[in-house]
């Protein structure tokens, strides 16, 4: 037993039906309590625990919880090639993707569907290459947008790939959003850059910094807080 809980403090890692996934582990100086949470692409665990806490509680923590790690993995969609299933997230819809390999090999966005071409072994990653494309203006817009809101110059914008975040804003005034966030609809992917926007005056969660989120973004940030809760597993189905 003493050696199991040694592997498991170097490399936690926890056992749900036929997969088995790392526990990542992250202290917090604020956190009172452990708390626990599936990667949105389902392929790590992720444990919040205060300080004084051993690594070791941390795996018992997810052992005591293996059923609902199994719950929440079920619900996670099924990774599928979006040129294969014809169909791509983009901006709250799905929207069909036409492949052939006479085709021109730029995707091409007409009359509501994507068409691109030449070897298919590529395709997946030239279409993700449009999406990044698309991404940076759409949310360099966005941000634009709500920085004249709040009375600040345009903030640089940079593309993040994280697993773990949907955006954050540095101590330079960087504003890093995921780039997946152009598959959400827009009111959603708006609440996103609204947020780091407000954290460009207010670097915290206080009153302040909710009240200028609230005179920012025209939309109701609690339903698109629910949507991303609900449905955010989603933009995970497609691509690496």
């Amino acid at each position: 037993m003493i050696e199991w809980l040694r592997q498991a403090s170097a490399d936690p890692q926890i056992s749900v039906g036929s997969r088995v996934l790392p526990i990542e582990i992250r202290r917090h100086k604020t956190a009172k309590r452990l708390t626990m949470r599936l990667a949105p692409d389902g392929s790590a665990v992720r444990i919040t625990l205060p300080r004084w806490c051993a690594s070791t509680e941390a795996v018992a923590f997810a052992e005591d919880r293996r059923e609902w790690l199994a719950r929440q993995l079920e619900k996670i969609p099924e990774k599928q090639d979006p040129v294969t299933a014809g169909k791509v997230l983009y901006r709250g819809s799905e929207i069909p993707v036409d492949w052939r390999e006479d085709a021109p090999r730029k995707p091409l966005f007409k009359e509501g569907r994507l068409q691109l071409g030449g070897p298919r072994e590529c395709s997946g990653k030239r279409l993700e290459h449009w999406l990044d494309r698309a991404a940076i203006a759409v949310m360099t817009e966005d941000v634009r947008q709500y920085c004249e809101r709040a009375g600040l110059p345009p903030a640089e914008v940079r593309l993040s790939r994280a697993k773990r975040r949907w955006g954050s804003c540095s101590s330079k005034g960087v504003l890093r959003l995921n780039w997946r966030l152009v598959q959400a609809p827009d009111f959603v992917r708006r609440s996103v850059v609204a947020h780091e926007v407000a954290h460009l005056v207010h670097f915290d969660h206080s009153p302040a910094f909710h009240a200028l989120l609230g005179r920012i973004y025209e939309g109701d940030i609690e339903q698109a807080n629910r949507w991303l809760k609900e449905h955010g597993r989603t933009l995970y189905a497609s691509f690496s």
